[in-house]
């Protein structure tokens, strides 16, 4: 693929990406960020696989950086998913307040 195909598709990534997530109402927002876990795990691996595969410095040094905001948006979705199941679990009996 040509660079200016690449630029095309990324850039219509990031406006139906933004699209997709601005529409979603609050109530339905932990069982999408589980589901978005799941598609970030996918990320991470095609991350890797393309890092394995680059050949010149730039093609590594953004494929690493790949790999690290992937991993850090899964790692911070799993914990927004955890704090989030907190907030529904009752409080134990016998707890101070």
């Amino acid at each position: 693929m040509d660079a200016m195909a690449i630029v095309s598709i990324f850039v219509l990534a990031v406006f139906v990406g933004f699209e997709v997530v601005s529409k979603v109402s609050s109530t339905l927002h932990t069982p999408l960020m589980s589901g978005a876990n799941a598609i970030h795990g996918v990320i991470l691996v095609g991350a890797i696989i393309v890092c394995s595969h680059s050949e010149t410095t730039l093609e590594l040094t953004l494929s690493v950086l790949a790999i690290v905001l992937a991993t850090i948006n899964m790692i911070g979705g799993f914990v927004v998913t955890d704090r989030m199941l907190e907030m529904f679990k009752g409080k134990k009996k016998g707890a101070d307040k």
